[in-house]
């Protein structure tokens, strides 16, 4: 029996965010440079993308470009923005056909003009899709985002547009990069890292993490029909009890 078939159609999260690690140690492994790694990790965005479609989850993120990620060498920098262009411009058909929405959340503007440009004109074509929102996080970082936030939140007090007694949780989501998107249900990490890596820390709040040690050029659809299965196994209390859930 395909591990699909365990997988309960009314209990699907409706945000799924992964990590994707493990691009890197996989090449390395191959005896390959980092390059390859993130060459074949395109091949597992592809797929996860497909999948989550197929099933009928609403919401991907994926962590595609950290703010931090700028502090490696030039040219593996070089290669991974080169993917991304080339990678927009591969599956505009595939998220055409399969009604995505694409969507990017992160400092955008560093990005280099080609890269930014492409990213917008993908954005800009698939607007109107319904199925599924998928969000590159590009250039993300999640302090940053809270950072900005604040900012915007004090720029406004100050100038009398809000009232500090009327600042609460839904008026900061309204100033995060993701204030069109539901909290994260589930948080997946490939590689055996158990970590978030400054990660829409305000967004998981209540989100059901799963690890796995696959790298992410191994990661398959079967793996994330795993990581799903096992949400549907636990709990979600959001601060209650279980006999309040009953």
């Amino acid at each position: 029996m395909d591990l699909k078939d365990h997988i309960s159609i009314d209990a699907l999260p409706k945000h799924v965010a992964i990590i994707m690690d493990g691009n890197g140690r996989w090449a390395k492994q191959k005896g390959k440079l980092r390059a390859f790694g993130h060459e074949k990790g395109t091949k597992s965005v592809k797929q996860s993308v497909e999948t989550c479609a197929e099933l009928g989850i609403e919401n991907l993120t994926l962590y595609a470009f950290s703010t931090e990620n700028w502090n490696r060498p030039k040219l593996e920098v070089q290669t991974l923005m080169k993917l991304l262009v080339l990678s927009l411009k591969k599956e505009i058909n595939t998220l055409q056909d399969n009604k995505i929405k694409l969507n990017a959340i992160g400092c955008l503007s560093l990005l280099p003009k080609k890269v930014h440009k492409e990213l917008l004109d993908v954005i800009e074509s698939t607007k109107h899709n319904t199925r599924m929102t998928l969000t590159l996080a590009l250039s993300y970082g999640s302090r940053e985002e809270i950072a900005s936030a604040v900012k915007e939140i004090s720029i406004k007090v100050k100038n009398n547009i809000i009232s500090p007694e009327n600042i609460d949780e839904s008026i900061i989501n309204e100033h995060l990069y993701t204030q069109n998107l539901p909290d994260v249900d589930l948080l997946i990490r490939t590689s055996g890292e158990q970590r978030i890596s400054n990660f829409l820390l305000w967004q998981i709040a209540y989100a059901e993490l799963y690890f796995t040690n696959v790298l992410w050029p191994d990661f398959t659809k079967q793996h994330l029909y795993e990581a799903i299965i096992e949400y549907q196994k636990r709990e979600r209390r959001f601060g209650k009890t279980s006999e309040q859930l009953i």
